[in-house]
């Protein structure tokens, strides 16, 4: 499923957009600007008076107009319930042994243990494969079962946020997003 990454008017990721909605703004002219080199194209109906048929262009990219409220103040990226952004941002990369994985054989480590008092946030998980973390770490810091952790866990921007959650990340939105990435970023890490 097609998404159009909306922004805001200063140029700051908003949200991603279904195809409906997107037509939506772009039909109402409430787009400030758009970018993108292969805008979708839509068809309606006919108009009764000339027999023309409607068209509509939908960019990749749009900025919505009017769209100051929407500003975010660098609001937090969740960490959610599902792995899948956790298990990108480390490149399904086991934090202590270097393995890559599949899905299946990955889960999140607290580097420091929940039951420890450690939370739940971006800075203190890290992706584990099942044996590193149920079988040699448990509910040990990384120092107590002599693993040290091979790349230090951050929280993603906002800009990796979007990639990261963004399902089928189009050309120019993966252009427009990784232009913005900081150098720390392993999100596109070769």
């Amino acid at each position: 499923m097609t998404q159009i990454l909306a922004l805001d008017i200063a140029g700051n990721p908003f949200r991603w957009l279904d195809i409906d909605r997107a037509i939506r703004y772009v039909a109402t002219g409430k787009v400030a600007w758009s970018l993108g080199a292969d805008p979708m194209r839509f068809f309606g109906g006919t108009q009764r008076a000339t027999g023309l048929r409607s068209e509509l262009d939908v960019p990749p990219v749009i900025a919505l107009a009017k769209s100051e409220g929407m500003v975010r103040h660098a609001r937090p990226i969740p960490l959610g319930d599902d792995n899948d952004p956790l298990f990108r941002r480390d490149r399904h990369m086991c934090a202590y042994c270097g393995g890559v994985f599949g899905k299946r054989d990955l889960t999140r480590d607290h580097i420091m243990p929940k039951a420890r008092g450690g939370r739940d946030v971006w800075g203190n998980v890290v992706t584990a494969c099942r044996i590193c973390n149920n079988v040699r770490k448990g509910c040990r810091t990384p120092e107590e079962a002599g693993m040290p952790l091979l790349f230090v866990p951050y929280e993603p921007c906002v800009f990796e946020g979007f990639l990261l959650v963004g399902r089928n990340v189009l050309a120019d939105q993966m252009e427009y997003l990784a232009a913005r990435l900081p150098r720390h970023s392993r999100v596109l890490a070769a």
